[in-house]
Parts: C-alpha cells; sequence; structure tokens
C-alpha cells in the first residue's frame, strides 16, 4: 500500500520539526534512528526539500512526543477558535449523512484556499 503525502503541510513545518527536535536533545540522526527514517530524508524534510508521508509524520510524532498537531502547527496556529469550536460541537450532534456532508464541503473549501495560497506564492 503506497502512503500519501502530506502535499499542504504549513511553510513553517521544517522550522517547527527542527525547534521541536532541537527541545528534545536530539540530533538528526538520532530523530532519523528512532523513527525509523533515513537520516537524510529527516534532513530533507528540516531543509523544506521533501514533505514527510503521514506515515512519517505520525512516527516523528511519536518519536518526539508530542501530537501531530504540536509537531506540525505553532502554538497560535492550532484548534479552532471558540466559535468554531462550538460550531463544531453543533455539527457534531447531526446525523451521519449531515456531517458528511459537511465535511466534503469543508474539504472541498480548505483545498480552494491552499491552491490559491499555493498559486499566489
Amino acid at each position: 500500500m503506497a502512503s500519501a503525502t502530506l502535499w499542504f503541510l504549513p511553510m513553517n513545518f521544517p522550522a517547527r520539526l527542527i525547534q521541536v527536535r532541537k527541545s528534545r536533545g536530539l540530533t538528526q540522526q538520532e530523530l532519523a534512528e528512532a523513527a525509523t527514517l533515513h537520516v537524510n530524508q529527516v534532513r530533507r524534510y528540516e531543509a523544506g526539500s521533501a514533505q514527510p508521508t503521514l506515515e512519517a509524520l505520525t512516527r516523528l510524532a511519536q518519536t518526539l512526543n508530542v501530537s501531530l498537531d504540536e509537531l506540525v502547527f505553532d502554538e497560535n496556529e492550532r484548534g479552532p477558535s471558540d466559535d468554531l469550536r462550538l460550531q463544531f460541537e453543533a455539527v457534531s450532534q447531526m446525523p451521519d449523512e449531515d456531517r458528511n456532508i459537511i465535511k466534503a464541503l469543508l474539504d472541498g473549501m480548505i483545498l480552494k484556499y491552499r491552491a490559491k495560497q499555493i498559486i499566489s506564492g
């Protein structure tokens, strides 16, 4: 089974990975070995020349003992605002069919937004 690449990680992901790795006192080599990745791959992630697959990202987060959102996003970028949190709670009470429609709409809007970001540089 092929691993999917996360093409839309934030631009600051490399810096965030470096920050978290260093805060744990790990070298690139130590992180790579602990996460069962090749050190060159960790170097590429930190240089921003490659993005990890979901599997690799999960292994990095587990090795660094952080959640995926902590690894990927700065503190001020994590989690929904209070108004969105209330909306998410309301959506969570809806029937599965309605929730799936809302999820599909959100996925479409997120992809549209990210594509605009990439195009506009």
